[in-house]
């Protein structure tokens, strides 16, 4: 079995990095003259995935005319979130609303994505579908983040994450979530936190390791970093 679809969150405002992103959305913010958005969709898909979605909300003819001048030869489509941004779960749910599909891969273009990132995420892949789960989120230690600041999202043992003890584990942005899990959700203005806040409840929210250096866009600061490496 293999996931055929990935939705990538582009409608955010990107505050912590103003201004570079009062006129430019944080996904076309260009590194080593390559945006993040086009390091998503690339690794995503030469991970075999067939389709993509986009969601959009700020500066959203920009993302629109970056994939229309672009040919990523997959298929893309572009959901708007409307007249009001949705958040992170709203913004997912809104956008599989949109799917025929029943499981998905979701991607934060804030993360610098590339090609090292691909066994590993086929490997999660195997991993969610062997063990019939309904979530699996990639994590690192967080000794492997180049912004030291991160100060930990989760404790991970046994593949299973939780709040309790050393939290040394950070999310690095990926996560396979099924459809189901949003059965009894509206598309309204929610964050993906409050899906894996009920999952923490019950013990179900699963983890999976990347071993990968960890590089992402936390704030301006960082940016400027990352551009003079």
């Amino acid at each position: 079995m293999k996931i055929n679809t990935a939705l990538i969150l582009c409608a955010g405002f990107g505050k912590r990095l103003n201004p570079l992103t009062l006129k430019t959305p944080k996904p076309l913010l260009e590194l080593k003259n390559i945006t993040l958005l086009e390091n998503c969709i690339n690794t995503i898909k030469f991970s075999g995935i067939q389709k993509i979605i986009i969601n959009t909300f700020h500066l959203e003819d920009q993302v629109l005319d970056f994939i229309n001048n672009k040919n990523f030869q997959v298929e893309i489509q572009i959901v708007k979130d409307g007249d009001k941004i949705l958040n992170t779960g709203g913004g997912i749910l809104n956008m599989i609303n949109h799917s025929q599909d029943d499981d998905f891969f979701v991607f934060n273009p804030d993360t610098i994505w590339s090609l090292n990132y691909v066994n590993e995420i086929k490997r999660m892949q195997k991993f969610y579908f062997e063990k019939k789960l309904d979530n699996v989120l990639l994590v690192i230690n967080k000794q492997l983040s180049f912004d030291k600041s991160l100060q930990g999202d989760f404790k991970l043992e046994d593949y299973l994450l939780s709040k309790n003890g050393d939290r040394n584990f950070v999310y690095t942005g990926c996560q396979i979530l099924s459809k189901s899990l949003f059965k009894n959700n509206k598309v309204f203005n929610f964050p993906i936190l409050d899906v894996w806040e009920k999952l923490l409840k019950k013990n179900e929210l699963n983890g999976f390791e990347s071993l990968n250096k960890f590089y992402h866009l936390t704030n301006l600061d960082i940016f400027k970093k990352l551009k003079d490496l």
